[in-house]
């Protein structure tokens, strides 16, 4: 979860401030496809965020996804007005990935409600194997996640802090093969030696791994090899969990976020790693629509360049 302080700088209050706030009944009932949950004549002025490739296809993906780990783990019989509201405004900025793991307890059975209440079947569904019990409980468990998340095909499998690798990686690969599953990764916070040479063996279409501004371990060597072998790479923990924006606390926006359309620190974090040749798609997670956003808004402009780059971490490391 990316915690941000109540304390925002002027320039993100602005954005927000900007956002018309979502009249959500608590009803479930599904809407028609397409159908909007904003106020009449309170529609958000956004535009659709860009589109990045998947480097192993060539597949088109819009470049900021939706994390869910902590913020989707609430009643998925609930009404979750916010959550609604969350997923309706990504659905609106055209997102598409969104990112979860039986680890995060009812995370998976709430994306599929809330899809079930916005009437949308077409996300890209990524989620985790996470069990070091064997290859059929890893199999069980991935076929219970279809079930709680409404899709009959994944279009992500990763296995999780790389728990039960082998066997659950093979299943992985047997899953591709029949047409049961697009893409296989992993995910890994801290053996990043293991994950290069992962990434090396061409037995992987994804890895997930931390990577900002503040920690840019995964630069040297991890990400070079992904761009070497067309790994895509999904960014968990954006922010460094709410830390970075810690970090700039009481600070202005600097004047020059303005050439990449930056309006928040939040948008410039975010830019930073979408101006990596090697990141895919970051997946901030959230359960406040107007972080959502902000976060989307970071997609809709320019990433920051080699020079956007510098002046940023030049900035927090002054």
């Amino acid at each position: 979860m990316q915690k941000r302080p109540q304390e925002l700088n002027s320039g993100r209050r602005n954005f927000i401030g900007a956002a018309a706030s979502l009249a959500v009944t608590g009803s479930l009932a599904p809407l028609a496809r397409g159908q909007s949950l904003e106020e009449p004549g309170a529609a958000l002025e956004r535009s659709a965020i860009r589109r990045v490739r998947i480097p192993k296809t060539g597949e088109l993906l819009p470049c900021i996804g939706l994390g869910t780990s902590r913020t989707f783990d609430e009643d998925p019989t609930a009404a979750n007005p916010n959550l609604v509201a969350v997923m309706s405004r990504f659905l609106g900025w055209g997102g598409s990935l969104v990112d979860s793991s039986p680890m995060y307890k009812r995370s998976e059975s709430v994306v599929g409600a809330l899809c079930k209440t916005l009437g949308r079947d077409d996300l890209f569904y990524a989620t985790k194997v996470w069990t070091k019990s064997g290859k059929q409980a890893g199999i069980d468990q991935m076929t219970n996640s279809e079930t709680l998340m409404g899709t009959k095909r994944f279009d992500l499998m990763q296995v999780h802090n790389l728990w039960g690798l082998e066997e659950q990686l093979e299943t992985l690969q047997e899953w591709k093969a029949s047409g049961r599953l697009r893409y296989a990764g992993v995910t890994e916070m801290r053996d990043m030696a293991k994950v290069e040479s992962l990434v090396q063996s061409d037995a992987l279409d994804f890895i997930q791994i931390p990577y900002s501004v503040t920690d840019r371990t995964v630069e040297e060597r991890v990400l070079p090899a992904c761009i070497e072998h067309q790994v895509g790479v999904l960014v968990m923990r954006p922010f460094q969990a709410g830390k970075l924006f810690g970090a700039v606390k009481g600070k202005d926006l600097p004047a020059w976020a303005a050439e990449y359309e930056a309006t928040s620190w939040g948008q410039l974090f975010l830019k930073f790693i979408l101006g990596h040749d090697a990141t895919t798609i970051p997946i901030p997670a959230t359960s406040k629509p107007h972080h959502l956003d902000d976060n989307m808004a970071a997609g809709a402009g320019p990433a920051l360049d080699a020079a956007g780059r510098k002046k940023l971490t030049d900035l927090l490391e002054s």
